[in-house]
């Protein structure tokens, strides 16, 4: 199971939400590169990056936190936030992100993760689905649209879709467990790299997204937090 320690960012810091509130967040580190080399030294074969305030706006604006972060590591680092365009894709892959998340314009024109699919191939190119009560959200989780989150996984692996971050959000920071049946059905059903996110708070929760067939896991409040040992969880469920 690949794990992916998760960098927030909001006005150039590493910050943490809860259950995606932007008046709620947490500052951990005030320079984020700093945060992503200690995850790198801590075992980390690839780092989770979302531009909070990209998602909320439309545009990036983290892109410099962002650069710093590509130009100190050595791993892949992928990037969700705000990515609503192909030349902010294009950007954000020539910048040296290996993958790029599209959350929002997925939802709303499916088309478009299609071509971008097409142009960059699918190894560049993550949908990201967050989802309330099995529904998806768009705009920086601020609403809800009118697709489940199956029926839109389901439309993403036929636009050529490998990899899908799928984030529960009334969950997310609150340290309570990941929603591990929903993310086992979207697996089951899918066929995909369905990669769990919001919630996790324990090597316990890490071994029942094992158990399940998850491929992958997002940390993030729980690594803060000194919940989770980074070196240890990387020994116990990614290098095993």
């Amino acid at each position: 199971m690949q794990l992916y320690p998760a960098i927030d960012l909001k006005d150039g810091q590493c910050v943490r939400l809860t259950q995606g509130r932007f008046d709620d967040a947490a500052i951990y580190e005030t320079d984020p590169a700093q945060a992503a080399l200690r995850w790198q030294k801590e075992g980390a074969a690839f780092l989770h990056l979302v531009d909070l305030d990209g998602a909320r706006t439309g545009r990036s604006a983290n892109a410099e936190a962002v650069a710093s972060i590509v130009r100190a590591v050595s791993i892949p680092v992928q990037l969700g936030g705000g990515i609503r365009t192909r030349q902010a894709a294009a950007e954000a892959l020539e910048m040296g992100i290996r993958r790029v998340i599209v959350g929002t314009r997925a939802v709303k024109d499916p088309d478009f993760i299609r071509q971008l699919v097409e142009e960059f191939g699918p190894e560049r190119i993550v949908a990201g689905i967050d989802a309330r009560d099995g529904m998806a959200a768009v705009d920086g989780w601020e609403t809800l649209s009118a697709r489940p989150a199956l029926e839109l996984c389901l439309q993403m692996r036929d636009c050529g879709v490998r990899h899908i971050v799928y984030t529960d959000i009334s969950r997310d920071g609150m340290l309570t467990g990941p929603n591990v049946e929903a993310t086992r059905r979207l697996t089951e059903a899918t066929g995909l790299d369905i990669i769990a996110s919001g919630g996790i708070s324990s090597m316990e929760d890490l071994q029942q997204l094992q158990e399940n067939g998850i491929r992958g896991a997002i940390i993030g409040k729980a690594l803060y937090e000194k919940r989770i040992d980074l070196r240890q969880a990387v020994l116990r469920f990614q290098n095993a």
